[in-house]
C-alpha cells in the first residue's frame, strides 16, 4: 500500500476553499492523489477529503497543524490529518451470531482491512474457538440485568488497556449505556437489519414475511445516545419474493450484514467518512 496522507475538512462553505488547500499542499511540494469535496446547500457547510503523497513533501507531518493554522482559521475549518501507514486498533464486540465477526477476521486476515485487532469482547463464551484460530485474545464480561453498571466498567478496563480506536459491534446483543457511547463519538459502528422503524422489536424477519415485505436489507452506523439512530456509514438491500421462507429472509440478511459491516468498517479505516449533523458523507 502506497504512503499517504489524509485531510479531512468540515467548515462553512466559502470561496477559495480548494484554491487554498491545493495551493498549501503545492507549496510544501506535496503531490494531491486524490480529492473529493461536497457543499451542502442546506447548512452551508463544505467537507473535502484531500490525499496526498507525503514522501517530498517539506514538512513534517508533526508539524502538520503548526503550518496549516493560519489556512483552518481564515476558513473556520474542523480538520485532521490522517495517515494510511497507520493502522487503527480495533476492538469487536459479539454475543452468539458469529457472521459479522467470521467476514471481519477473515478480512482482516487477507489484509483487506487494514487495522490491528488486539481484542474481542463478548458477553458469551460461544466464540473462543473462533478467537482462537485467528489468534486473538477473547474476553468474556457476562452481562446480566443486575450487573450492567459493574460489566460496563470492566469493558470500559479493558478497552483502555487495549488502546482501542475504533469498537465495532459484530452483532453485540447488548445496548451501551450513554455514558459508555459518549466515550466514543464516531467511533462505535454499529450493524442491524433495515426494518426499522417499520418492525420494532424480536423477530423483525417472521415480522417482515408476514408483511410480504419486497426488499430486505442492512445498515451500518456509528452509534450514538438516541438507539439505532446514528450517522448512517453504509447500507444495502436484497429484493425478496413470495417464494422466499422466513429461514431464507434470515439467511439473506445475514450475509447482508456482514458485507455491509466490513464495507462501513473499511470506510472508517481508510478515513472516507465524515459526520456533519446525523448525515454522514462518505468519499
Amino acid at each position: 500500500m502506497k504512503h499517504s496522507a489524509i485531510l479531512l475538512v468540515a467548515c462553512p462553505d466559502r470561496k477559495g476553499e480548494v484554491a487554498s488547500i491545493a495551493d498549501f499542499v503545492y507549496r510544501h511540494n506535496g503531490n494531491i492523489l486524490h480529492a473529493d469535496e461536497h457543499a451542502d446547500e442546506e447548512s452551508g457547510l463544505f467537507l473535502m477529503r484531500v490525499e496526498f503523497d507525503p514522501k517530498d513533501f517539506a514538512l513534517d507531518l508533526a508539524d502538520f497543524g503548526k503550518h496549516f493554522a493560519p489556512v483552518a482559521e481564515n476558513f473556520q475549518m474542523k480538520w485532521r490529518l490522517a495517515q494510511s501507514s497507520q493502522r487503527p486498533r480495533m476492538i469487536i464486540f459479539v454475543s452468539k451470531y458469529d457472521h459479522c465477526l467470521i467476514d471481519l477476521l477473515y478480512r482482516h486476515q487477507s489484509g483487506e482491512l487494514a487495522c490491528d485487532i488486539p481484542l474481542i469482547i463478548s458477553n458469551h463464551p460461544d466464540n473462543q474457538p473462533l478467537a482462537d484460530f485467528y489468534k486473538i485474545p477473547y474476553a468474556v464480561v457476562a452481562i446480566t440485568k443486575d450487573n450492567k453498571n459493574q460489566a460496563e466498567e470492566r469493558i470500559q478496563a479493558l478497552i483502555t488497556e487495549h488502546t482501542a480506536d475504533v469498537i465495532v459491534l459484530a452483532r453485540y446483543m447488548q445496548i451501551l449505556s450513554n455514558n459508555f457511547v459518549n466515550r466514543y463519538p464516531q467511533r462505535i459502528i454499529n450493524i442491524h437489519h433495515s426494518f426499522l422503524p417499520a418492525f420494532v422489536g424480536a423477530r423483525p424477519y417472521h415480522q417482515a414475511f408476514e408483511r410480504g415485505v419486497k426488499l430486505i436489507g442492512a445498515t451500518s452506523h456509528y452509534v450514538t445516545e438516541v438507539l439505532d439512530d446514528g450517522p448512517i456509514i453504509e447500507q444495502d438491500v436484497v429484493r425478496v419474493s413470495h417464494r422466499d421462507t422466513v429461514e431464507d429472509l434470515i439467511r439473506r440478511g445475514r450475509d447482508l450484514e456482514k458485507v455491509v459491516l466490513s464495507r462501513a468498517v473499511r470506510l472508517h479505516i481508510e478515513s472516507r467518512v465524515l459526520v456533519y449533523g446525523n448525515k454522514t458523507v462518505v468519499f
